[in-house]
């Protein structure tokens, strides 16, 4: 017979393994259930990526998280996150993806592409980079337009055209740039996000006012082909040559995942699953949400830093019922 797990942790990014590591520090047994890599979303941010967050910041569980500056790198924070798991031997299990949960008398039943399990109780904590944002264009589905950007050299000496003017989109046109692409940059907007790390907004918006990057501000993207792209601007059409389309429009979380299981959504465009701040419960008792997850499409409002504490009030919760 399976054993019964007290939790099972779906997501192992930061939030999902401080969840690991309170249950193990509070003797409760458990499994992480990741469908990607360790820490997948830190591992699809860009190969230069800087955090906005201190390494501070980033600590799970205690651990101390020493960079070799202020600011730690990706690079830096995967080498973290893997040694965190690997000091505390954590129980992970990698590229396995729950299809289903299913409610039983002792808990619940908890269904992969791999195997099956039986839990007690159930962290969900998913995150929100695996679904990005469509353009919903003709020609988005072509093998030279991507939603994720990794490395700036692919791209030496292309023309590049970046969709969007959040902080990946202004790396990837900064990073690819300076490896000698030809950058022009598409802004719904009137002008660089405000968000933008401030350390790497002025560099931007001087590259644009000296004419280094193209930037049509205000302006969408109407249709995509293998050698050009019909840009829609305060002008009218714009068609520009093209080798590469790096759309970097943001993500979303898998809020359809939560619906299949039962949890509540709030009913305006945020859609923000329902759970108690106090405990993170949700509607259906004994299943939790961590991290990101909890601020349904309002993806800005959660991050490492604020949702650590996340894992302190869910195991909590679940040692005061046993």
């Amino acid at each position: 017979m399976d054993p019964v797990f007290d939790i099972i942790i779906i997501g192992g990014g930061p939030i999902g393994l401080a969840c690991a590591l309170e249950a193990r520090q509070k003797g409760l047994s458990y499994i992480v259930i990741e469908k990607g890599a360790l820490v997948n979303s830190l591992y699809n941010y860009p190969v230069n990526m800087t955090f906005f967050s201190t390494s501070e910041k980033l600590e799970i569980g205690g651990v101390p998280f020493v960079s070799n500056s202020i600011k730690p790198t990706r690079n830096e924070s995967l080498e973290y996150y893997r040694r965190v798991a690997i000091s505390a031997t954590l129980n992970i299990h990698l590229f396995e993806e729950v299809s289903t949960i299913d409610k039983t008398n002792n808990g619940f039943t908890i269904i992969t592409n791999k195997q099956n399990y039986t839990s007690k109780a159930i962290i969900i904590a998913t995150g929100f980079y695996d679904l990005p944002y469509l353009l919903n264009v003709p020609g988005e589905n072509l093998p030279n337009v991507t939603h994720y950007y990794k490395d700036p050299h692919f791209y030496a000496f292309q023309k590049v055209l970046v969709v969007g003017a959040s902080n990946s989109a202004v790396d990837a046109a900064l990073e690819t740039y300076r490896k000698g692409a030809q950058v022009t940059m598409v802004i719904r907007d009137k002008e660089v996000g405000e968000r933008v790390k401030y350390w790497v907004r002025p560099d931007i918006v001087n590259r644009i006012n000296e004419g280094s990057i193209k930037a049509f501000f205000n302006s969408t993207i109407a249709a995509i082909r293998e050698k050009e792209v019909d840009i829609n601007t305060p002008e009218g059409i714009v068609t520009i040559e093209n080798d590469w389309v790096i759309a970097m429009t943001g993500y979303q979380p898998n809020l359809s995942f939560l619906q299949n299981i039962g949890i509540e959504l709030s009913p305006d465009e945020i859609r923000k699953p329902y759970y108690n701040a106090g405990t993170h419960e949700t509607n259906i008792p004994n299943i939790y949400l961590a991290g990101v997850i909890c601020g349904g499409m309002n993806t800005h409002s959660l991050f490492i830093e604020n949702s650590r504490e996340h894992a302190i009030k869910i195991i909590g919760d679940i040692i005061s019922k046993k």
